[in-house]
C-alpha cells in the first residue's frame, strides 16, 4: 500500500470537524460576551476574558427565574445516570433469561419486547403519563426515569452477545457447580463488558438529552434538567439574556463530552468487536 497522504479524505474529515466545531465555538465566545452586543449580530468570534464571570452568576443564581445551574446539572446528572444503569441492568437480566432459561412462551416474551421498538416514548406518551399519575409519580424522580428505564435495542445487543457464547462453556460452569448468578457474574459480565460500557455511553447521552418526558411530568422547577432549565431562560426573545444562555449550553455539553471522552476505548471497543 502506498503511504502517499489520502488529501481528499483529509480534506472531508477537516471540513466535518469545522462545521461541528464552529457552532460550538460561536456558543463559547457568546457566552463572555454582552446580551445587548449578541442581539444586535455583534458577535465576536474572540471569546472575552472580561465575560467570564457569566458562569459563575448561572452556576449559582440561574438566570431569567430558573434554578441555578449547579441544581439543573445534578438532576440531569442523575436522570442520565439512572436511565443508562437502569437500561443495561435490566436488559442485561432480560436477556439472560431469554438465552439461557427455558419457559413457556419464552419466544413470544422476546418477540412482545422486539416489538415495543416500533412505539417510541413519544408515541406512548399520553398512556404512560396517565400511569404515573395513577402512581402518584407527578412530579418525583422516580416518575422522571422509570418509563425511560426498560429497553428493547439493549435487550436484543445482550440476547446476540449471550447467544454467540459456546455450549461448552456453558456445560463446563455448570459442571464447576457455577449456579445462575454465578455464572451471570463470573462469565456474561465479563464477556460482555466492552458492550456495556459501549451501551452506557449512548444511553447517559439519551438521557442527558431528554426533553418532551420532563417537559411534561415534571412541573417542579426544583426537578428541572439542563435542557428544560435552557428552554425556560431564553423565554420571551427582546428579553432573553444570551450569553447567560449560551454558558448554560456550554456547561451542559461538560458531562456528556466527558463521559465520551473517558470511555472512548471501550465504546469502540463495544461497536467494533465481532462475535466472541
Amino acid at each position: 500500500m502506498s503511504d502517499k497522504p489520502d488529501w481528499p479524505a483529509h480534506a472531508v474529515l477537516a471540513l466535518g470537524v469545522i462545521l461541528f466545531a464552529l457552532p460550538v465555538w460561536l456558543i463559547l465566545a457568546g457566552s463572555t460576551q454582552s446580551s445587548d452586543a449578541i442581539a444586535r449580530g455583534e458577535l465576536s468570534l474572540i471569546p472575552h476574558a472580561s465575560g467570564l464571570a457569566t458562569y459563575w452568576h448561572v452556576l449559582t443564581e440561574g438566570s431569567m427565574g430558573t434554578q441555578p445551574v449547579w441544581h439543573m446539572l445534578l438532576v440531569s446528572l442523575g436522570m442520565a445516570l439512572a436511565i443508562a444503569l437502569g437500561k443495561i441492568v435490566i436488559s442485561l437480566l432480560s436477556a439472560y433469561a431469554i438465552v439461557f432459561f427455558r419457559f413457556p412462551f419464552r419466544r413470544t416474551a422476546f418477540w412482545l419486547i422486539f416489538i415495543t421498538l416500533m412505539l417510541p416514548v413519544e408515541v406512548r406518551i399520553i398512556p404512560t403519563y396517565a400511569v404515573m399519575a395513577d402512581f402518584g409519580l407527578i412530579n418525583t424522580f422516580t416518575g422522571l426515569t422509570m418509563p425511560l428505564i426498560a429497553s428493547a435495542t439493549a435487550t436484543l445487543l445482550f440476547r446476540q452477545v449471550f447467544a454467540a457464547i459456546p455450549d461448552e462453556l456453558v456445560e463446563a460452569a455448570r459442571m464447576d457447580g457455577a449456579g445462575p448468578l454465578r455464572f451471570l457474574r463470573d462469565i456474561l459480565i465479563p464477556v460482555s463488558a466492552a458492550n456495556i460500557a459501549a451501551l452506557f455511553v449512548i444511553l447517559f447521552v439519551y438521557g442527558w438529552n431528554q426533553f418532551l418526558w420532563p417537559l411534561l411530568v415534571a412541573t417542579d422547577p426544583r426537578l428541572d434538567t439542563i435542557v428544560i432549565g435552557i428552554v425556560r431562560m431564553i423565554g420571551v426573545e427582546t428579553q432573553t439574556d444570551w450569553s447567560a444562555v449560551m454558558a448554560t449550553a456550554v456547561l451542559a455539553l461538560l458531562p456528556p463530552v466527558i463521559v465520551v471522552v473517558l470511555m472512548q476505548h471501550w465504546f469502540v471497543s463495544g461497536l467494533t468487536e465481532g462475535e466472541k
